[in-house]
């Protein structure tokens, strides 16, 4: 359990790439960690598009000024409203709103797989989508959400500054700091 808290400690965003392919074997076990995120009334209501040919790579940085360097690959983490749209207007975009959020837990679960395999990615969420929906093909009721670089570090990625715990963390009520010492 100590190796999954470290791998979510020390997980940070990673910009600049190496080159270097990502063999196909690691890639299936980051998609595979990607699809077994939760999901809100299982309904799975995610899509993903992996680009690996590095000509659509280099195509789709042009589109996404958020891919700041050149990584291995790319995921389009999508909303499939197929699967949401199919309910009553109200729960329907309650639902809709959800698996949006089902769609960042797995791309979280893709960045900590990654990480613990020691590469490394970034949520981007600045790209053009017309732009996107073209190069990749992708149907009107698949909405891309995020594009997700991943790769091998360049160099070692220096962890960012995170806000303490006990400033963002109230207990019971807002603004409730713990008791000095630990829980009974």
């Amino acid at each position: 359990m100590s190796d999954l808290l470290d791998v979510m400690r020390s997980r940070t965003v990673l910009r600049n790439y190496s080159g270097k392919p990502v063999d196909d074997i690691v890639v299936d076990d980051l998609l595979s960690a990607m699809v077994s995120a939760p999901t809100a009334s299982n309904k799975q209501a995610w899509s993903f598009v992996v680009v690996r040919e590095p000509e659509r790579v280099r195509r789709l940085r042009a589109f996404s000024p958020g891919i700041i360097g050149t990584p291995a690959l790319v995921v389009v983490a999508c909303v499939d409203r197929s699967r949401t749209d199919r309910l009553p207007g109200h729960i329907s975009r309650k639902i809709y709103e959800t698996s949006r959020l089902c769609v960042a837990m797995a791309v979280e679960n893709l960045l900590l797989a990654a990480h613990a395999r020691g590469l490394g990615g970034c949520p981007v969420s600045s790209f053009r989508e017309a732009a996107v929906r073209t190069l990749l093909g992708i149907p009107d009721h698949i909405e891309p959400l995020l594009v997700v670089p991943v790769g091998h570090p360049a160099e070692a990625p220096a962890r960012s500054d995170r806000r303490d715990k006990n400033e963002v963390i109230s207990h019971e009520i807002w603004g409730q700091r713990p008791a000095a010492g630990p829980a009974a």
